[in-house]
């Protein structure tokens, strides 16, 4: 277990934003097919049908990827996600983990929805939560971010593949 070292927060961060970057394209994607197959007119037409569809697709994104250990953006960064033992997850954990996940932007929505805030304010609320969720991973004993440590997952180093 000793060779499972958590990357570094900053090379975990340059990754989560990849990821959306990349999440980005697979959205606009979905939300077009979702919008053409449902013939929405409007973009507030079927909102809560089409927040829903891209919440499943995100999640079959990252259950998916995340049984097989990595994303493309994960990859690129010579990341992993392995479960407490350095195995390969299963796509119950995968799931779970997708779940709790989500407290990167569940409070930040939480505390905003209540409020008329300016897209100004909106930022500052949204990337302080994130710095301060990213760096509370400092506390966890192999620094590992808290949701994965409650998925029983972790992120480590992972070489590249010679193919």
């Amino acid at each position: 277990m000793s060779d499972l070292i958590a990357p570094s927060l900053r090379r975990r961060m340059a990754c989560w934003v990849y990821e959306g970057l990349l999440l980005f394209g697979v959205l606009f994607i979905s939300g077009y097919l979702f919008s053409t197959l449902s013939q929405s007119r409007h973009a507030l037409d079927n909102r809560h049908g089409l927040q829903a569809f891209l919440f499943l697709v995100i999640g079959i994104y990252f259950t998916w990827f995340g049984h097989k250990g990595q994303t493309l953006a994960m990859k690129t960064w010579h990341i992993r996600v392995v479960d407490a033992a350095g195995q390969a997850i299963s796509q119950q954990r995968a799931l779970i983990r997708y779940v709790l996940s989500w407290v990167w932007f569940i409070p930040p929505l939480a505390v905003i929805a209540p409020f008329s805030l300016s897209a100004g304010e909106t930022i500052v609320l949204f990337l302080g939560w994130v710095a301060i969720w990213a760096l509370l991973s400092r506390f966890h004993p192999q620094r590992q971010f808290w949701h994965d440590a409650i998925a029983g997952t972790r992120l480590v180093n992972s070489e590249p593949l010679n193919r």
